[in-house]
């Protein structure tokens, strides 16, 4: 046994030794190892082999250094903690300057967070960051390296350092005219100008958010058409004169000159401002090819069947009501390269005009001691309720003068209350703000002064005005009852009929304006009775909700129904040959819940087959009368609204600012902690033991604490108890002594 494993050792160091002799002698520096072998006291592999062999046994192995371009090293937090906590500093500190944006740029989970987005809006399902391959995170490594380099360039059509997982395109095998079709055609954005659009909107849309208007609402996430319409109603009553402008015309395009300096404003990080302004140079192609039309038509042609990965178009009552979208929705910017930055670098560019009106909506408030609403020198803090459905008094000379503004995209919205001389002067203002500003040429054409009277028509509800004339009952000196009529007006906010019927011809669902007739919609002609009832009930319920707030909602959604459910019925009288509505009616019921037409060959009725689940369940149309409709919602909305991600925001600095706890724990000291419930049984007991309610203004004014005030209120009928029993013995011992006597 000693022999083997003696031989075995030898075997092993012939073979170390051997191989590291190829190695040097191979090398231009074998003489000099050999040198500084002889020269040091490490063992030489030439003289003695066993030696060389113990040593290198008992060397400390070399470890090996993380990489820094490794993904998987520069993955050390979660993205989404990381955008928090951009979200989180900036609402701390909304009005300091972005300086070192660059830090975010290099953070690669940001990067895997764009990933997961892109490919969740290009496939069409999310992607978890475990599923994401080796060689995609190699290839988005490069990518940010690029960027952070300045290799990156926008709108690339062949060269790319990351492409879409359902990308399968070999660019390098393509032929010449494929080639040429790809580089002078409309193509759609590229995979990777995608990702890098996602991480600058990450970052910059926590900066600005914290520092836009809050009078502007479209493009910023919480806010919609509703939180307007809502707005409008709280703050917009007793006004009389309203300027409407369409200032969309930004949103087509700006000057790069005009954007860039709106975005130095706030954000002075070099590779961040190059990024944005080489989005915008880079200029687009947008040339098509000239395609040969077909002369032959197929009859019968297949349905295109879609890949696994994807995503399905938009259903067809999605597809309709996206037709309902008002003027003020329908433009969405695009600005080169930009992507999803453009609305955000629009509301950028537009937040001058906010900031400018809001100082003079507090140059032109001049306030009335005479006003019942607005009478405080600030002009924010009111004294009744100027939203539905408590009346406002009308303007007059004695009245408090005042003004608001709102901005939905490019629309804008402004009430004046007072003459029309102080609208026009704001118009002409105006005009010479957005010239100076935006270089725009508006026209007193472009923005209309209107009477609340005639109807101001915004998000295709008109604002009117109501004259109401309620009766005031208050008590006079000495008792006496009086009644009065009193003039206010009640601001309306009713959904637009006329807009309604024009959106249903512009769609083909009817025909004629005063006496608007129904059409089939021959696009659910193949499709079955259940699917065709099922697709107009979900845009049904999209149409109740989004005249949710209209005073006229049980009308409007119920014409609404009326005209599907025309439409409808034309269609199936078409498709099973059934000549008239009527005949419809009649077989399918007033809201067409029953089947129109059944198999041959079966006797059963309707009933038991849904019952044996041999057919499918068909749903009626919702909401064919009135009453099923559901009532507007007058939900009070707070005068200083704010979306519930910046409730929850400004709440957590609050919590985690030093000041806000110890002014928390100042007050547990000096007041006490006493729950409601305790509060509460505290004034019951008391009440019940003295037969008297306690005057809080006394104790509190007696300049005893809350805590002590508390506990004599919960200790003091003990006191009373002590008493009374202290009176009873005495009483008791006083009769014993007589008894003795």
């Amino acid at each position: 046994m000693n022999y083997m494993h003696h031989r075995r050792l030898a075997v092993l160091a012939h073979r170390v030794l051997v191989s590291h002799v190829v190695l040097v002698k191979h090398s231009s520096f074998a003489t000099s190892s050999k040198l500084w072998y002889a020269q040091s006291n490490f063992p030489s592999p030439w003289n003695n082999g066993f030696s060389f062999i113990r040593a290198f046994s008992f060397a400390a192995p070399n470890r090996r250094t993380p990489d820094p371009d490794d993904p998987s090293t520069l993955m050390k937090e979660d993205g989404v903690a990381l955008c928090s906590q951009m979200w989180i500093d900036n609402f701390r500190a909304p009005d300091a300057t972005a300086t070192n944006l660059t830090t975010f740029l290099r953070r690669f989970e940001l990067w895997v967070l764009a990933y997961q987005k892109v490919c969740a809006d290009d496939m069409g399902a999310y992607m978890p960051r475990s599923a994401i391959q080796r060689s995609a995170l190699e290839d988005l490594l490069a990518l940010r390296n690029a960027v952070l380099d300045s290799r990156f360039k926008w709108g690339a059509r062949l060269e790319f350092f990351i492409k879409s997982p359902k990308d399968k395109t070999e660019y390098e095998s393509l032929s010449k005219r494929k080639i040429k079709a790809i580089l002078t055609t409309t193509q759609p954005a590229a995979f990777q100008d995608k990702i890098v659009q996602e991480v600058l909107f990450m970052i910059l849309e926590a900066i600005y958010e914290a520092r836009f208007s809050e009078k502007s609402f479209a493009f910023r996430p919480g806010r919609n058409a509703h939180s307007v319409l809502r707005t409008i109603r709280r703050n917009f009553a007793g006004y009389l004169w309203y300027i409407k402008g369409d200032l969309s015309t930004i949103l087509d395009g700006m000057k790069v000159g005009l954007v860039i300096s709106a975005l130095m404003r706030d954000v002075r990080d070099k590779k961040v401002i190059d990024l944005v302004k080489a989005a915008l140079v880079t200029p687009v192609i947008t040339s098509q090819v000239e395609e040969k039309k077909k002369t032959k038509k197929r009859k019968h042609q297949k349905k295109r069947v879609l890949a696994e990965d994807e995503p399905k178009p938009d259903p067809y009552w999605l597809e309709t009501f996206f037709g309902f979208a008002p003027e003020e929705a329908e433009k969405l910017p695009s600005w080169g390269h930009c992507g999803i930055l453009s609305p955000l670098l629009a509301n950028v560019c537009l937040d001058e005009l906010d900031r400018w009106m809001e100082g003079k909506i507090k140059e032109f408030y001049r306030p009335s001691k005479s006003d019942v609403i607005w009478n405080s020198p600030n002009g924010e803090v009111e004294q009744g309720n100027t939203s539905w459905p408590e009346f406002v008094p009308t303007s007059g000379p004695d009245k408090t003068r005042k003004m608001d503004y709102i901005r939905y995209g490019g629309h804008i919205l402004i009430g004046v209350r007072g003459p029309r001389a102080d609208a026009a002067i704001l118009r002409k203002q105006l005009i010479e703000f957005c010239d100076q500003k935006y270089m725009l040429n508006l026209d007193n054409e472009s923005l209309p002064i209107e009477h609340i009277t005639k109807g101001i028509m915004f998000l295709d509800h008109v604002l009117c005005r109501r004259v109401v004339y309620p009766t005031l009952r208050f008590t006079a000196t000495g008792g006496k009852i009086i009644s009065e009529k009193g003039v206010g007006t009640l601001l309306s906010v009713t959904a637009s009929l006329k807009q309604s019927i024009k959106q249903f011809r512009k769609l083909n669902f009817l025909k004629g304006d005063r006496d608007p007739d129904p059409q089939p919609c021959f696009r659910m002609f193949h499709a079955t009775q259940a699917h065709t009832n099922a697709q107009m009930n979900k845009l049904l319920s999209t149409m109740v909700e989004w005249y949710r707030y209209a005073d006229n909602r049980k009308k409007i959604v119920n014409f609404c129904s009326y005209i599907l459910r025309g439409s409808l019925a034309k269609l199936y009288a078409a498709k099973y040959k059934l000549r008239s509505r009527a005949k419809v009616y009649k077989i399918g019921a007033r809201n067409l819940s029953r089947p129109l037409k059944e198999k041959k060959g079966q006797s059963p009725e309707y009933h038991n087959l849904l019952r044996m689940g041999l057919v499918e369940s068909i749903d009626g149309l919702q909401y064919t009368r009135m009453s099923l409709v559901p009532e507007t919602d007058y939900t009070p909305f707070p005068s200083n609204w704010r979306p519930d991600h910046e409730k929850f925001l400004l709440e957590f600095i609050k919590l985690n600012d030093s000041e806000t706890l110890e002014e928390q724990r100042n007050g547990l000291q000096e007041q006490g902690l006493v729950s409601p419930q305790d509060y509460i049984s505290m004034l019951v007991w008391n009440y019940k033991r003295r037969a008297i309610i306690v005057d809080q203004l006394s104790v509190g004014n007696s300049g005893v604490s809350d805590a002590q005030r508390d506990k004599e209120m919960l200790l003091g009928f003990t006191h009373e108890n002590d008493d009374h029993g202290s009176r009873d013995k005495e009483d008791k011992e006083e009769g014993f002594h007589a008894a003795q006597i």
